[in-house]
């Protein structure tokens, strides 16, 4: 009589499973893994880093630059973003903002001992009333809102830079935000620092961002009926040919093109 019920288990041997799985409740649950379950050894593919743009000369491009700077060769990379511990007072404002206000920051950039706090915004109002009003805080002054364009940064080609200054404890702070081409919005910060509202309209007159909730959004530089914003980088330089000398300059932007 053999007592033979199938071949044994011999330890450290891997189990297998030799017949179908019917019952449901025998199906891992979250968080468990199967006795049975093989690691996944399938080679990680590893994450190509963003080619870095490369610039040579000075403002041209596909054209003669007469700058006199025509051989340089600069990486335009931007900076890495930082992480606490980030040093000196630093790390107390940044500390401060995240417990006053929810996920308030894309991203800080610590660069050249300057603090920039990126924010989305939905958050500038928020971010910016709890920097000036905060007692361990106190930006009390905004010296100015610029507008800056990068073409290249698909959905958030339009920037918008706050410059803060704190007169009670002596520190400098820059806020950024952005915004796509498609949506050029931004909530206007004239109710927490009135000292914005003609920076907001020089910043709407050049570059085309309409901040909500301002006052009086106009221009302040160019004619009310002026069309396009001078400082974006697809405006068009303009200008008009010039005879000299039996011979035709051409206008501005025909002569070379221009970054």
């Amino acid at each position: 009589m053999s007592d033979d019920q199938g071949p044994k288990q011999v330890p450290g041997e891997e189990k297998t499973i030799s017949r179908p799985v019917t019952d449901p409740e025998a199906s891992p649950k979250a968080g468990v893994e199967r006795e049975d379950a093989q690691p996944d050894l399938t080679p990680a593919v590893p994450v190509e880093p963003k080619p870095v743009p490369v610039r040579r000369g000075m403002w041209s491009e596909g054209t003669g630059d007469t700058s006199g700077y025509s051989r340089i060769v600069r990486a335009t990379s931007w900076p890495a973003p930082s992480e606490p511990p980030l040093g000196s007072w630093y790390d107390q404002a940044y500390s401060r903002v995240l417990e006053l206000v929810a996920d308030p920051f894309i991203k800080v950039v610590l660069d050249r001992g300057e603090l920039t706090f990126h924010v989305p915004r939905e958050k500038v109002v928020e971010v910016m009333r709890t920097l000036r009003d905060d007692a361990l805080l106190r930006f009390e002054f905004c010296a100015s809102v610029s507008g800056v364009n990068y073409p290249d940064d698909a959905g958030a080609e339009l920037h918008v830079v706050y410059h803060l200054q704190s007169m009670t404890h002596n520190r400098r702070l820059r806020v950024e935000t952005t915004c796509p081409d498609a949506d050029p919005h931004v909530p206007s910060v004239v109710a927490t620092y009135p000292a914005a509202d003609w920076h907001e309209r020089e910043t709407w007159d050049m570059f085309g961002v309409i901040f909500d909730g301002h006052p009086h959004l106009t221009r302040i530089l160019m004619p009310d009926d002026w069309v396009g914003h001078p400082q974006r980088k697809d405006y068009p330089l303009g200008g008009i040919p010039i005879e000299y000398k039996g011979t035709t300059v051409p206008s501005v932007d025909q002569r070379r093109s221009y970054r």
